[in-house]
């Protein structure tokens, strides 16, 4: 299949080049002075889309994607596929899919879950939001970039399961640094904590797969300095697509509020900056009620 890829930066990248190692004709595109192995380079985004069949996108926010998008579609042929892997808000989403369907262009919304190792290992989770025609046209791209895809529903869907997903995320790992912060001031040994939480209620993803306490669980990024897996920034951008995306629908998310605004002070405040997002808990240790 040929293939446009417009995005080749951490996450793009290696996506690219499996789907290049899978034996697809895939020609790039990047603002950046980027190589990739087996995929040729364009000079522009609509040089990369010209011709292909599915061009995806992994760009940083919805502004920059309904740029793309004006540069790209028009030089789209009528039933090639617009597939976005990027992370932005559902208005976006929406707007880009009625303009792709309204040049007879085929439009997925998909972001993933599984980061940059992910990415790298071809074991992406994939939300889709689009037609059954244009997730079909899609799905065996998916099958290389990762190992599972789900079709969510209609344009918007994919970037809507992305939001909530990231929400319960970012919630559950500010609760999970709660609870060891307290433990330690409790004089609960943080084995015997994670002993407990781990096989009982409190079970979680953040506790059980990503712990963000060192030397305690699965290895993850608390045992390398949180260095991120997942940075705290990348999580605040969610966070607040999450509230754009609730003062849309207008939906009450008190606690998805209360964590964007925690991850904001940490972010842009605090040292979290360049760290990842599990960071909270040296965070939270360092601070009493008051």
């Amino acid at each position: 299949m040929k293939i446009g890829f417009i995005g080749l930066g951490n996450m793009g990248a290696p996506m690219a080049a499996n789907l290049a190692k899978a034996g697809h004709e895939v020609t790039g595109f990047d603002m950046a002075n980027v190589s990739v192995a087996g995929v040729t380079l364009a000079g522009s985004a609509a040089e990369a889309a010209a011709g292909a069949e599915v061009v995806i996108t992994m760009l940083p926010n919805g502004q920059i994607l309904r740029a793309v998008a004006n540069d790209i579609l028009p030089v789209m042929t009528a039933g090639a596929a617009f597939v976005d892997c990027s992370t932005v808000d559902v208005d976006s989403a929406r707007a880009v899919a009625e303009q792709a369907e309204a040049a007879g262009i085929l439009a997925v919304d998909a972001p993933v879950s599984g980061g940059i190792g992910g990415a790298a290992a071809g074991t992406l989770t994939f939300m889709a939001g689009g037609s059954d025609a244009a997730f079909a046209k899609a799905a065996p791209l998916f099958e290389i970039m990762g190992q599972k895809a789900v079709h969510c529903g209609t344009s918007g869907a994919g970037q809507a399961a992305k939001i909530c997903n990231n929400m319960i995320l970012g919630v559950t790992m500010i609760a999970t640094c709660e609870a060891f912060a307290l433990a330690d001031k409790l004089g609960l040994d943080r084995q015997k904590m994670f002993d407990v939480v781990s096989t009982s209620s409190g079970y979680s993803w953040t506790m059980n797969a990503y712990c963000p306490a060192p030397g305690v669980g699965p290895q993850s990024p608390a045992d390398n300095g949180y260095k991120p897996g997942f940075a705290a920034e990348l999580m605040l951008k969610d966070l607040r697509l999450s509230q754009q995306a609730a003062d849309s629908a207008d939906a009450d998310t008190p606690m998805g509020q209360l964590a964007e605004a925690l991850y904001t002070q940490f972010v842009e405040s605090e040292d979290g900056k360049a760290m990842d997002f599990s960071a909270m808990l040296p965070r939270f240790e360092k601070r009493s009620r008051s």
